[in-house]
């Protein structure tokens, strides 16, 4: 992974300090506009604190602003994918589909801004590069691309798990003369492939959304494939006003059980339009190959879901595999596709859930290929596509699905040094260290939303924003109340909590030696294998997180001045 190291802050804005900073004092700044920026800023307003908050993009959104590419979804029920902090806000939005779309998750975003007036303080096209902590002041400077810099504070990073496209590196990729996207920085005014020939490197999550999209357009498509993945159907659908209006009814006790959940969700609408509620309460162990391949005949991918000891049992994930498989070969007809796109060889869960719409349909298309690349990989970009080792392929434009750097990528681009100048690149050299994935070592009144070492990725992220922001806004009127001035993470307290996050996540099929997953960093060249987020669950992360506060703030070192 390329660094670009910056000079100290004290020597490359010395003048900045003293002209242009009278003008941009704040108590708290805030990074990103997406749902955690947007909800922090109200927070902050309701606790009478002076805010700005810097968006590199030209409106709120976050993800949902960046990632336009066709067939882009979320997979959480809309009912649960939401803000819980406004009971008006809660009944008057209407949601149209059990799982939205990007365009009307982003007409969500755009609608709470308004409603609440958020836009006032927030500033777009501003791309932060900078931040260091003033420790004679107990202040935050932040420096943007423009050269503008702000002091504040408190500064809280917004800047979200999934914000850094990841873009390899291909031999020769200045030579193709097609148009070139990827899924995570996809053009605005969208992309129109009709009668064009398509390649698409890449089959996790936005891929699988993105190839039955591109394939209704395109005179062909040819799926560059590194590694089949585990996905299951969407059975998304619409969402009737009946069922809305008995959500909405009892959305007090859907928030307290998403709360208290493991991840976030209930599944309040399964069946409804959405994905079919199913408690796992079998043990696959216990079943005969034919009673599988039976319940895969009835019930297809969604079988899978009777068995509670798959994510517990290697065993028991190795059968759930192969029933997996079994729907896959009768998904696809044929036989040489269909194994090409069998996962084989990493226990399932071990990488992100995937849901699709048509996904392993869309190969049965005669304008459809698939290229497996583990026959043989690409050699490098041409002037008129790609060259493998299988062959040469023409295109006329190409699509990089190929993830982000997920959890730390954003904040690692950002320059951020804390006490004595000690950047944040260094202190996570070996790995992102946090305390509860909120606060770190050395880096006094700075926090991170859902940052490495929360449930975050593994979460309804709005129920995990959520909890972050009212976290982070309940300890800052507490500080101001109590007149500390700083708080920071202890090293014992960030040691002890890396190590937990650790041995939670041990034996889970999260850190399978097999597995290569982006909630590793195994996607990104030089990024250290670690588990980064936090697998103990939602619930149980949220006692945690109430109990440092109920014992004073345990962990943290609280700093008392003027």
């Amino acid at each position: 992974m390329i660094r670009i190291s910056l000079s100290p802050l004290s020597d490359m804005y010395a003048d900045t300090k003293n002209t242009e900073m009278k003008n941009h004092r704040y108590d708290l700044l805030i990074v990103g506009a997406g749902f955690a920026g947007l909800y922090m800023l109200y927070r902050a307003r309701k606790l009478g604190l002076s805010a700005r908050v810097l968006e590199a993009g030209l409106d709120v959104g976050g993800t949902w602003y960046w990632n336009r590419y066709p067939g882009a979804r979320c997979d959480v029920p809309s009912m649960e994918y939401s803000y819980s902090f406004s009971e008006a806000l809660q009944q008057e939005w209407r949601w149209t589909e059990a799982m939205a779309a990007q365009p009307e998750i982003l007409d969500y975003a755009r609608h709470v801004a308004d409603r609440f007036d958020l836009r006032k303080d927030i500033q777009f096209s501003t791309r932060v590069k900078a931040a260091q902590f003033d420790e004679e002041a107990s202040t935050w400077q932040v420096i943007t691309e423009a050269e503008e810099a702000f002091l504040g504070r408190f500064c809280v990073m917004a800047t979200g798990c999934l914000s850094v496209p990841n873009m390899p590196e291909l031999a020769g990729q200045e030579d193709f003369q097609g148009a070139v996207y990827h899924t995570g920085a996809w053009p605005h005014e969208g992309v129109d492939f009709s009668g064009l020939n398509v390649g698409i490197l890449g089959t996790g999550s936005s891929g699988i959304q993105s190839i039955p999209e591109i394939a209704k357009q395109a005179n062909s498509l040819t799926v560059l494939q590194r590694t089949p993945n585990y996905t299951m159907p969407a059975h998304n659908g619409p969402l009737s006003e009946a069922f809305q209006a008995e959500a909405k009814k009892n959305y007090a006790e859907i928030r307290e059980h998403q709360r208290a959940s493991q991840i976030g969700i209930i599944g309040y609408g399964f069946g409804f339009g959405g994905a079919k509620a199913m408690t796992p309460s079998q043990q696959i162990v216990e079943t005969t190959a034919e009673e599988r391949e039976r319940l895969v005949e009835q019930e297809g991918f969604s079988a899978i879901r009777r068995f509670a000891d798959v994510a517990t049992d290697s065993d028991a994930n190795e059968l759930a595999c192969e029933m997996y498989r079994i729907q896959v070969a009768r998904v696809v007809h044929d036989g040489e596709t269909a194994e090409a796109l069998m996962p084989r060889g990493y226990p399932m869960g071990c990488k992100r859930p995937v849901i699709d719409t048509d996904y392993y349909e869309t190969f049965n298309r005669p304008n459809v290929r698939l290229v497996d690349l583990r026959k043989g990989g690409i050699r490098q970009m041409t002037a008129s596509g790609v060259s493998t080792e299988q062959g040469d392929f023409a295109f006329d434009a190409f699509v990089f699905a190929t993830g982000f750097d997920a959890m730390t990528g954003a904040l690692e681009r950002i320059d951020i040094r804390g006490r004595q100048g000690r950047s944040l690149v260094d202190h996570w050299h070996a790995g992102p260290r946090t305390y509860l994935g909120l606060a770190m070592r050395g880096f006094p009144n700075l926090f991170t939303i859902t940052g490495p070492g929360s449930p975050s990725v593994l979460s309804n992220m709005l129920v995990s924003i959520e909890q972050h922001v009212d976290w982070i806004g309940d300890c800052i009127r507490w500080m101001d109340g109590a007149g500390h001035r700083e708080i920071e993470a202890t090293e014992a307290a960030e040691a002890q909590w890396v190590e937990h996050v650790n041995e939670v996540a041990e034996g889970t099929p999260y850190t399978a030696a097999s597995c290569n997953s982006w909630y590793l960093g195994a996607n990104i060249p030089g990024k250290p294998r670690i588990f980064m987020p936090y697998v103990g669950g939602v619930g149980r992360y949220r006692e945690t997180c109430d109990h440092v506060v109920e014992q004073g703030y345990a962990g943290f070192h609280l700093r008392t001045g003027p």
